[in-house]
Parts: C-alpha cells; sequence; structure tokens
C-alpha cells in the first residue's frame, strides 16, 4: 500500500494543533493512517507551509440559489431580502443547473468536504449524485397559515422521497426541516416533528430582532411580508414570548437541531435554551441536541449584524459554521466566514475557529465516523491553509483541498 506523508508548520487534527513536529499519514485514497512524530516518519516526506486541517463542513447552504449571486442589494434587511429571493429565484434551468455545478465546485476547492444544503426544488439532485461531495439533503417547507400546513407538508414528502430513493446518495441523508418560525404554523410544525425518522433538523432562527417583536406583539416588519405575499395572518395571536422560547417547543427532546443564523440571540434565549441542549455528562438524558450555526457573511450582507459571539461561548453553545447562499454572500467559503469571525472576535484562537469548521460540523451533520478529525479510518479529506501567521488566519490566508 503506497502512503502520503504531510508536514507543513502547523497540523490540526480536529481537535488539537500540533506543531511542525508532526506528520499526518494518510493511504493513496485519502484515508488516514496516523500522525506521527517527524523522527519517526522516514522519507518522502511533502512539505507544505501554513495549516493542515481537515476538510471543512459547511453546515448551511442553499446552493440552489447560486444563480442569484450578486442580484439581490446588500443591507437591505431580512424582510426585503425575502421578498427579492422570492420574486428572482425562478431562471431558466439552464442557468440555474450551471450555477449549482459551480458553486459545489468552488465548495469543493476550498477544502469543503460535507454541506448541510437546505433544498426547496430537486435542482441540486443531478449534482449531488456525482458524489462530489458529502451531502444532508435538508427538505424546507413552510406555510403559515394552518389549513395549508397537510398540503406543504406532502409537498415536502414527495420532495423528500425523490431525494431519498437515490441509491447513490447516504442512507438517512435527508430530512424535512421547517423555514423559520415566522413561516411554519403549529401543525405543519406538528408534522414535521412527528415524521418518522427525522432525527436532524434545522431552522432559521432569530435572524433579525423583527422576528422576535412578531412573537411577541404580533407587530413589525414582518406583517409588510406576509401583506406582500398576500397571506392573511388575522388568525395568528402572539406568544408573549421572544421566538425560540415560542417554537421550542414544537420540538421532541431526542431530536438534533441546527439553529442557524442567531444574529439576536440574547442570554435570555440561551437560558431557554438551556433546558433542551444536549448533556455530553449524561448521554441518556433524552433532550434536544442543538448546535449554534454562524453565517457571519450572509448577516454582513443581509443586515450588517452579526450574532454575540461571545454570548455564544460564554453559554457553552456548540457552535458550527455555514456559508448561506450566493444570495447573500460572495463565496461559498468557510474559511472566508472564519476570518470574519476572527476580525470582529480577534481574541478568539484559531483552533477553536476551526474546531468549529470541522469537528463541531461533523457532529452536527452526524457524518463524524468519516469526517472532521484525523483519526485512523476517517477520509475527512486534506486542506492547506496558506499564509498564515505564525498559526493565526490572515486576510491573505486561502484554503485549497490537498486530498
Amino acid at each position: 500500500m503506497a502512503y502520503r506523508k504531510f508536514k507543513a508548520d502547523f497540523l490540526f487534527t480536529g481537535l488539537e494543533m500540533l506543531d511542525q513536529g508532526h506528520i499526518l499519514v494518510t493511504d493513496e485514497k485519502g484515508i488516514i493512517q496516523a500522525t506521527i512524530p517527524l523522527q519517526e516518519a522516514g522519507e518522502d516526506i511533502e512539505n507544505l507551509h501554513g495549516i493542515i486541517s481537515p476538510g471543512f463542513v459547511n453546515c448551511h447552504c442553499h446552493l440552489e440559489l447560486s444563480h442569484l449571486k450578486g442580484s439581490i442589494p446588500e443591507k437591505i434587511g431580512l424582510v426585503d431580502f425575502l421578498l427579492s429571493v422570492i420574486k428572482q429565484r425562478n431562471s431558466p434551468a439552464d442557468v440555474i443547473l450551471q450555477a449549482i455545478s459551480e458553486g459545489e465546485r468552488e465548495m469543493k476547492e476550498n477544502g469543503i468536504v460535507a454541506v448541510g444544503d437546505i433544498c426547496n426544488t430537486t435542482n441540486t439532485l443531478d449534482q449531488k449524485i456525482k458524489g462530489n461531495l458529502q451531502y444532508h439533503n435538508f427538505i424546507e417547507t413552510m406555510g403559515f397559515p394552518e389549513a395549508i400546513a397537510e398540503q406543504r407538508f406532502q409537498d415536502s414528502y414527495e420532495m423528500f422521497s425523490h431525494f431519498s430513493a437515490q441509491s447513490l446518495l447516504p442512507a438517512r441523508s435527508c430530512s424535512i426541516v421547517p423555514h423559520a418560525p415566522y413561516s411554519v404554523s403549529k401543525k405543519l410544525f406538528e408534522l414535521i416533528a412527528n415524521f418518522p425518522g427525522n432525527n436532524l433538523l434545522t431552522i432559521h432562527n432569530q435572524e433579525c430582532e423583527e422576528e422576535n417583536i412578531f412573537f411577541e406583539s404580533g407587530n413589525g416588519d414582518f406583517k409588510r411580508l406576509y401583506k406582500s405575499l398576500g397571506i392573511d395572518i388575522s388568525f395568528f395571536k402572539p406568544s408573549g414570548k421572544r421566538s425560540l422560547e415560542s417554537y421550542l417547543p414544537h420540538f421532541h427532546n431526542s431530536q438534533a437541531l441546527i439553529l442557524v443564523h442567531n444574529v439576536t440571540t440574547n442570554a435570555e434565549d440561551l437560558e431557554a435554551l438551556k433546558g433542551r441542549v444536549h448533556d455530553d455528562r449524561n448521554p441518556t438524558t433524552q433532550t434536544i441536541n442543538s448546535y449554534c450555526c454562524l453565517c457571519p457573511n450572509a448577516n454582513e450582507y443581509i443586515s450588517g449584524m452579526l450574532p454575540d459571539i461571545d454570548l455564544l461561548i460564554k453559554n457553552n453553545c456548540r457552535i458550527v459554521v455555514g456559508t448561506d447562499s450566493l444570495a447573500s454572500n460572495h463565496q461559498l467559503n468557510i474559511l472566508e466566514e472564519l476570518k470574519t469571525i476572527q476580525k470582529k472576535f480577534p481574541h478568539i484562537k484559531t483552533k477553536t475557529l476551526l474546531q468549529w469548521a470541522t469537528i463541531n460540523g461533523s457532529h452536527a451533520l452526524q457524518v463524524d465516523k468519516t469526517t472532521g478529525s484525523f483519526e485512523k479510518g476517517k477520509k475527512p479529506g486534506v486542506v492547506l491553509i496558506d499564509n498564515v501567521d505564525n498559526g493565526k488566519l490572515t486576510l491573505r490566508s486561502e484554503a485549497k483541498r490537498i486530498l
């Protein structure tokens, strides 16, 4: 069996940061064999400059919206952004499919190996069958009026069936998930939560303060959204609580939940979540296994606001990273997301940022048996991050796939 041996200034294993005295050993297919001391490595070592890391995990993407790149103005706010996506998402099929192919190529070249992808159509299916990246397909459903819940769920189930029927896609690689608290009725939440095997869920959470205002009082800019869409919301009765606390009870305690964006999530929200989060010290406890997904470049694009990441860290939230879509981002590149976080929160260590983008993401998407860390038998991909300064990311840092 042929082996490849990699040495760099730093070797990040997914769990810890090692110095240049350590070597990564893989077979020719990229399956991890070991990390060993330099003095035991022998010859034929590939010397690289920068940080060697496992491949990145993109926990939140909308690959099917790649054709909208550059078509929506920046910093227009969430409601106008949503209205723009709805108006512009339909394009000629060849344009959509080409953009999907290019978006996936970009992710692969930038070191992404696994993706949690939001699907409102089957447009990405043919591309995913090629097996270039590992996907968990989140079949997204929405419908705020109770009367349409059954039909909307049935539509999503049919799409789910198209994805799950493909033998080339991994088993259990699909879920039916809610779009956002303000777009899913109580009945639709129940259908989603009670769908057999629906154990990995995601939801757009508290992307703007208007979401909280809507649940607390029924007022705010979301009323304009419904009016623009011609949706009568006279039936809606606000809970008097913030968004997260209002919808959490819809989920079962055994379900895993990736909360995406969290721009206006505060200490009160995290207190509500604490009673529902996974406890690693007591794995028999049936509690929601939650992750907070950061998409900082999309947040900057839509509103110019970022989550209080320090607050999430202080509350021991398990953090992962996503790119969102090219409708709300200039690239599908996890390293660029980490660089944005580091710029705003320079005290966060590089090791921590990379953990969020690798091992944490692989646990969140439940692909940690194969990805996320350099452990024997895994095939997590090998990525080189160059132009680093004493192990710290710089504006010039770029990531490229080695294996």
